[in-house]
């Protein structure tokens, strides 16, 4: 296979564990890298993402953060959507009567009201630490700089989950994308962006979609996967990605997107 750029999807897809890349995953990313080149493509925050080019050697390369709603090629911005504020106030209106807490996501900003279960697995995963303050003044400091949410994260229960999402589908899919994570996870981006809108923002003069093999294993994904030169699926990605892509490649747990890269890349 002839490729120029690697994009690759980060949970549950390049990263071997919650948090990390494996030894056998940089070494191929290392082996690979001064022929290809390796954007991390997630709906992580920048200094969630940057920890991981560091392991991996790639930090000189462009990173495509919240699923394509902050572009980033080092310490430059080459592009930034955000969920208007308004929105973010209705949103905030309907969530609250169930309970659902709020994650607001700007940059390498996170704001949560307090501190649970799940924010402390993100903080484990994501090696990120969250300001914690009630969401209503988050709200209206935004309000007071000018700014929106380059993401939402709603964390409820599943039954709180199911409750709200066609409500919120109801309402909002015409600003907004909205997908489950999980059971428990809503996550919310700008509606005009995407992860493939992300990497057509970094191809320029010397790439085409044709010249990319990308990695992926979730909703959000699928996009990308059908839309570049050839997608590859991880094993443990859902059904309807697996359906759509050119291969399916070993777990995450069990280094796929390495095993893959190994077989099918030569440098």
């Amino acid at each position: 296979m002839n490729f120029k750029v690697l994009c690759s999807d980060l949970d549950g897809t390049l990263l071997t564990t919650k948090s990390d890349v494996s030894d056998f995953t940089i070494s191929e990313i290392y082996r690979i890298k001064k022929a290809i080149k390796v954007v991390l493509v997630s709906a992580r925050m920048p200094k969630a993402i940057s920890y991981l080019q560091q392991r991996m050697g790639i930090e000189n390369e462009p990173i495509i953060c919240y699923n394509g709603a902050l572009v980033m090629n080092g310490p430059r911005e080459v592009s930034s959507t955000v969920i208007n504020i308004d929105l973010i106030k209705e949103i905030h209106r309907l969530t609250e009567p169930h309970s659902i807490k709020l994650g607001l996501y700007y940059k390498d900003e996170w704001y949560v009201a307090e501190e649970t279960e799940r924010v402390r697995k993100e903080i484990r995963y994501t090696q990120t630490t969250p300001l914690f303050r009630d969401t209503s003044k988050t709200i209206k400091e935004w309000e007071k700089r000018g700014i929106g949410g380059h993401k939402i994260m709603l964390m409820g229960t599943k039954s709180t989950a199911d409750a709200i999402f066609p409500e919120l589908q109801k309402m909002f899919t015409a600003d907004l994308h909205l997908y489950r994570s999980n059971d428990t996870l809503i996550e919310i981006a700008p509606k005009s962006v995407s992860k493939l809108s992300g990497i057509q923002l970094l191809l320029g003069e010397n790439y085409e979609l044709k010249d990319i093999i990308a990695f992926g294993d979730n909703y959000n994904d699928i996009e990308m996967l059908k839309n570049t030169g050839c997608g590859v699926a991880v094993a443990n990605g859902r059904d309807e990605v697996k359906a759509i892509a050119d291969y399916i490649t070993l777990p995450n747990t069990e280094d796929g997107v390495a095993h893959f890269i190994k077989q099918h890349i030569l440098v």
